[in-house]
């Protein structure tokens, strides 16, 4: 906080760059849904924007269980920033529900 400021809040910087105080963090939300296989990964990051409304494009994550090799033992994750933490993580997990999967606690 800057108590000097109109407000207590920092004026802009040089070249119209705000300076932001500590205390406006960004928030680094993300959920992971953990799906059984590529295929249903896919579907469930297509349809989080129609049920969501999540605008940018989740990352699709391969994930093999330890000391497995072959491809069938891998599960997909679906990983989705929100980094306004406005989805509800157990309408999420009821989501991923639907293709046997489900939302992963951090």
């Amino acid at each position: 906080m800057c108590n000097s400021c109109p407000g207590g809040r920092r004026r802009p910087g040089p070249y119209g760059v705000r300076v932001v105080p500590d205390n406006e963090a960004v928030s680094d939300v993300r959920h992971v849904l953990v799906l059984p296989d590529r295929d249903a990964a896919e579907e469930v990051a297509q349809a989080l924007a129609e049920r969501f409304g999540v605008d940018e494009e989740p990352r699709l994550v391969r994930d093999a269980l330890a000391g497995e090799d072959d491809a069938e033992d891998a599960q997909w994750l679906v990983v989705l920033r929100d980094e306004n933490a406005r989805l509800d993580p157990a309408a999420l997990d009821a989501f991923a529900g639907e293709w046997d999967g489900w939302r992963e606690e951090p």
